[in-house]
């Protein structure tokens, strides 16, 4: 299924950050400053007719594959999945609590979630591993991995790009959420990407930038890429903000491992 058009993505979008607060004051063991950096990218996949899914059946084989390598960034997802009916709302005021399913790094046994997200920088090499098999069975589907650029420091990753390049896998779309802040600080004081646009097209990808706080604007580069078929991965770089909304945490090169107040939580939920 794709979700219709007459969704307001912008509503959409306001609607997730203020759940992904609510349920990091339940949870404050939650990765906040990252999970709400990717709030516009995970929107657009998921509402703005970009993925092939079925919230009925998760794993059905007619499915575009979305491989969520920022899993500890990803807690915005917790409020999409629910409202798609991947599983009851109700498990949104469990989340890291006992009986619930959703914890405060997100697993497979969240219908959904198609991989382990642990140790970072793996995904990208999975999803080229998926978009291969898919080519190779003659799927039409598209795989799509999410990553956040710190972890880009991690070597595996340039092994992926390297070989999604020489085995065209045009079925392949990188997601960067380029908030450049990484959980020591500013990712270009620890190894700086330089240019990341420059760097991947020097191996063979076709590269997008947006501003990726602007949902229809991350919507577009990204209907732009699922249609084209030239022989070349696709990767979009989406800048962003760390701890998007937030004061004191929004771009705070600690805010990978800040804690808002509860009060600043609680009146920013008040306000908006």
């Amino acid at each position: 299924m794709f979700v219709t058009d007459s969704i307001n993505l912008r509503d959409k979008t306001h609607w997730v950050w203020r759940e992904t607060l609510a349920i990091h004051r339940r949870a404050p063991e939650t990765r906040l400053a990252s999970s709400l950096s990717s709030i516009e990218i995970f929107v657009a996949l998921y509402y703005g007719d970009i993925l092939r899914f079925d919230s009925s059946n998760p794993l059905i084989e007619t499915r575009d594959r979305c491989i969520i390598s920022k899993g500890h960034g990803s807690i915005c997802m917790y409020p999409i999945l629910a409202d798609l009916d991947y599983f009851p709302i109700e498990e949104l005021q469990k989340v890291c609590h006992t009986g619930g399913i959703l914890g405060g790094i997100p697993d497979p046994v969240i219908p959904g979630y198609e991989t382990i997200n642990g140790s970072l920088g793996h995904g990208l090499g999975v999803g080229t591993g998926v978009a291969l098999g898919l080519n190779r069975k003659g799927s039409d589907r598209s795989v799509f991995v999410v990553t956040g650029d710190g972890e880009l420091h991690e070597g595996a990753n340039w092994e992926a790009i390297m070989f999604a390049s020489q085995h065209k896998l045009d079925n392949l779309n990188l997601i960067v959420d380029n908030n450049q802040i990484s959980m020591l600080g500013y990712t270009d004081d620890i190894v700086s990407h330089g240019s990341l646009s420059a760097r991947l097209s020097a191996f063979g990808w076709q590269c997008h930038e947006v501003d990726g706080h602007d949902v229809y604007a991350v919507q577009g580069e990204l209907l732009k890429m699922k249609d084209s078929h030239n022989g070349n991965p696709k990767a979009l770089i989406a800048r962003t903000l760390k701890g998007h909304g937030v004061p004191g945490l929004e771009n705070a090169p600690l805010s990978h491992i800040m804690n808002p107040k509860p009060e600043l939580i609680d009146a920013l939920l008040e306000k908006n």
